[in-house]
């Protein structure tokens, strides 16, 4: 394993536009700031023992027993305990979310194409011997292209003794959730997090929806207070607030479109996304390049650094519309 970079990791200290994080460019809704805000007077008590409260929306919205789910702080940890249980021998879909490939013990590979878009038919998905669990991460990261999920019932079925990990962190973009089909299949495991669509990456929310014996696993290995007041009060508060964040959703599409439009413009090829980011190939540019061109002028992006796509490729997060006239006027005067 290598050790992940600061600026992976955060980008504290990094002054201008940071679209590195696939951080939701809107902030918390009010009515969640709010929320968060009046529990800090009361943060001398503890929050209901394994966020009950939170539990019981989210179960609610999913469509799941309440006893199926896991929440902690952030999605990273609910992923790192997984892959500490089951992650001996993981098949990946790359490229992909890079934490997997470093808290994997080992791992085989599916490869998207940029040929096919990233595009891949899960029915044609192909287990190794031996594979403890397969990791679909849908909308996909770095792409944020989707899979059709309607063969995951026949792969669950075909391979029982190998778990099957669906992340779901940007699944607010699409309408295919698998969350209900965990208590179903008790080799699918779903994790989903509040940082994306929801903007709360700050307030370190995330849960998974999992097989009933694993979710009393995991809570009762965990702290039974995951997460702090004003994180919980916040989570709740958006939950009930699901229009604005549907709303927010178009206009982050409508923003992201127009910025691989203007890349476009520009010469760049860009790829189809659900999401509010997508992959950008700048060659013949080398993207390691282009990304020190930009932070000379404030703007930091993430170059892919596979060297099997070959040295364009940049992950780009949509900004907000001004931020990201900026980002299309320092490209002009690189590219």
């Amino acid at each position: 394993m290598h050790e992940p970079s600061t600026v992976e990791k955060g980008g504290a200290g990094v002054e201008g536009i940071k679209l590195l994080l696939c951080e939701n460019p809107l902030p918390p809704l009010d009515a969640a700031i709010e929320a968060a805000r009046a529990e800090l007077p009361r943060s001398n008590h503890y929050t209901e023992p394994y966020s009950e409260p939170l539990r019981e929306l989210l179960g609610d919205r999913l469509g799941v027993p309440v006893d199926t789910l896991h929440v902690n702080a952030g999605s990273e940890l609910i992923l790192r305990q997984l892959f500490d249980r089951f992650g001996e021998q993981v098949h990946l879909l790359t490229p992909t979310y890079p934490l997997f490939p470093e808290i994997a013990e080992r791992y085989t590979e599916t490869e998207l194409r940029p040929e096919a878009d990233f595009r891949f038919d899960l029915g044609e998905l192909e287990v190794p011997d031996g594979t403890t669990l397969v990791v679909i991460v849908n909308p996909n990261n770095p792409n944020g292209g989707s899979f059709d999920t309607e063969p995951l019932p026949e792969l669950l079925e075909a391979n029982p003794e190998t778990r099957f990990l669906v992340d779901e962190a940007f699944v607010d973009f699409l309408d295919g959730s698998v969350a209900h089909l965990v208590p179903e299949y008790d080799n699918l495991l779903v994790t989903r997090t509040l940082s994306k669509a929801h903007s709360l990456a700050g307030f370190r929310v995330g849960y998974a929806v999992l097989p009933e014996p694993l979710a009393a696993d995991l809570n009762a290995s965990n702290d039974a207070y995951p997460l702090a007041r004003p994180s919980q009060a916040a989570a709740v508060a958006t939950l009930r607030h699901e229009a604005e964040i549907e709303d927010r959703i178009e206009r982050l599409r409508s923003w992201t479109e127009r910025l691989a439009e203007g890349l476009r413009s520009l010469g760049v090829e860009t790829f189809p996304t659900e999401t509010y980011f997508f992959l950008a190939d700048f060659a013949p540019h080398d993207a390691e390049d282009v990304a020190a061109g930009l932070r000379a002028r404030d703007v930091h992006v993430k170059p892919l650094d596979d060297d099997r796509l070959g040295p364009g490729f940049v992950r780009m997060t949509t900004a907000r519309p001004a931020d990201n006239e900026r980002v299309l006027d320092a490209l002009e005067g690189i590219l």
